[in-house]
């Protein structure tokens, strides 16, 4: 089994229809990217000397030599590591080091990583694309896919490392592959005549759910911006039918207030999967009123790449349900591929409604850890995943997150999960953004501090208002002790807030 059959495939069934688009403009068809993927393929064995298991890591903005890349990288054998691009230099020389990957391909933007082949005793060049060293590559005679077992890894993905330094998941041909045949059972149907919108990083998300789009022969869509833009998306809305995309929350929030959204026609506009952090009801209502029944959420790892469980359109749709609000603050059921359950720390099932570690198995879970057997032992025990997520599931099988179990708050003997105290806080009109974490304290054992971004800096709500907005919607023990007005939260490269560096401020402060 080798993904790269996918483009080989729709060369032959669709040789004219387009594979790449830059915005609006076609790149290639599916005959010119099948050609051009074939001979990069033989240009990385042969010219390169490049062998079956060799890891070739990417470090690009979303452009079309990235897809490119990718699936000559296992058309010939390889193994492919997609770097976040943001990084920093240091960050990206752990990862190629952690991977030993013989070749790194950047684009004109991080050109100075080709320094690290001197640093680096695994790392034998820097391919800049696409510059003359790639067109010769492109220029290589063409070679058959390489053989690969189901079980042989595909993609190292790297974690964000928001607790430490990343790992490398390693999934295989196969888990990517139940990937893909979970999102058409569970998402939607892809055809041909449909697009999928890379306005996310490829190096996680947008890559990840590219993979079933290219399963069914549906054109990739570049931004020429290479990120979200309103006015942009609003274009490929107008150019391409059947279009989809993932994004983070905080970025379907955005677009719902964008104004060029608001004026375009969404008629082209098939799907908006999201996910990675929570998306508080008020924005989700906000979306929805915008966007329509076109949302979906999905809740996954990239140990189990967003495959666990998913808030289906049906679902975000089903307004008259009695317990949809419930609902949309839940991240869905279990998906076909997988199974779901909440354990205690005897790794024994809890009852429905109590709270838990959410594990899951299944062919999607990733295989370990690249090189870290012990990490590995420590995740999948007893041929579970243990996620890290603490979660409980209602009686129809919606499973919510309630935090992660490092966020955890414990005072006075009492668990907290700061997401509750987070949604309460919201719910005022001049609260932009909150985040909300534990302080150690002598008393209780863990104090509440809320980190609260105002909408107007200048006049931020009073401490008066939130302590009585906790105190009518969440138990008073829950209410926190200390606010912190801030400009700003610290968020990682896709979003998510750093709650490890908001604990680090409040340690030294101490």
């Amino acid at each position: 089994m080798n993904l790269a059959v996918w483009v080989e495939r729709n060369a032959r069934r669709w040789p004219d229809r387009p594979a790449i688009a830059v915005g609006e403009d076609v790149h290639a068809d599916w005959s010119s990217s099948a050609t051009r993927v074939a001979a990069l393929a033989g240009g990385f064995r042969h010219q390169l000397g490049l062998r079956p298991g060799d890891r070739v890591a990417i470090v690009m903005r979303n452009r079309p030599e990235y897809l490119e890349a990718l699936f000559a990288i296992w058309h010939a054998g390889l193994v492919a590591v997609p770097v976040n691009a943001r990084l920093h230099r240091d960050e990206v020389a752990y990862v190629l080091e952690q991977s030993a990957a013989r070749v790194v391909i950047v684009d004109d933007d991080h050109d100075e990583l080709a320094t690290l082949a001197d640093d680096i005793d695994t790392l034998d060049t820097c391919i800049v694309a696409p510059d003359q060293r790639w067109t010769e590559l492109a220029s290589a005679s063409a070679m058959p896919i390489t053989d690969r077992r189901p079980s042989d890894a595909a993609w190292l993905f790297f974690t964000s490392g928001t607790t430490g330094r990343p790992k490398g998941a390693t999934l295989t041909h196969r888990n990517l592959l139940m990937m893909s045949l979970s999102y058409f059972a569970d998402i939607d149907a892809i055809t041909a005549d449909d697009a999928v919108l890379l306005a996310a990083p490829i190096s996680h998300g947008a890559g990840l759910y590219a993979l079933p789009h290219v399963a069914r022969g549906a054109v990739s869509v570049v931004p020429a911006s290479g990120g979200v833009d309103g006015g942009e998306i609003a274009d490929v809305l107008r150019r391409w039918s059947g279009v989809s995309f993932f994004a983070a929350p905080t970025m379907v929030k955005r677009l719902a207030s964008d104004p060029a959204i608001l004026d375009a026609d969404l008629s082209g506009l098939k799907t908006i999967i999201y996910g990675g952090a929570p998306m508080y009801l008020a924005d989700l209502t906000e979306a929805l009123d915008v966007f329509g029944p076109r949302l979906a959420q999905i809740y996954g790892q990239g140990e189990t790449p967003m495959t666990i469980t998913a808030l289906s359109k049906a679902d975000h749709a089903d307004r008259a349900h009695p317990r949809w609000g419930e609902r949309m603050q839940s991240v869905g059921i279990a998906r076909t591929d997988v199974e779901v359950r909440v354990v205690d720390e005897d790794g024994a099932e809890v009852p429905v409604g109590e709270i838990g570690e959410i594990v899951v198995r299944g062919d999607v879970v990733m295989s370990g850890y690249w090189e870290q057997p012990g990490a590995t032992a420590d995740t999948i025990r007893d041929g579970w995943l243990h996620t890290g997520d603490v979660g409980s599931f209602d009686d129809d099988g919606f499973l919510t997150l309630r935090d992660r179990s490092k966020d955890l708050i414990i005072s006075g003997g009492m668990n907290i999960y700061p997401r509750e105290v987070e949604e309460a806080l919201l719910r005022h009109d001049d609260v932009a953004a909150v985040s909300v974490v534990g302080r150690p304290d002598p008393e209780w054992g863990e104090a509440v501090v809320a980190f609260v971004v105002a909408v107007d800096a200048e006049q931020p709500p009073t401490v008066e208002q939130l302590d009585q907005l906790c105190l009518e919607h969440i138990a008073r023990y829950k209410r926190p002790k200390d606010y912190r007005f801030v400009a700003t939260l610290p968020t990682n490269n896709y979003g998510k807030v750093l709650k490890r560096e908001l604990r680090e401020q409040l340690s030294d402060e101490r």
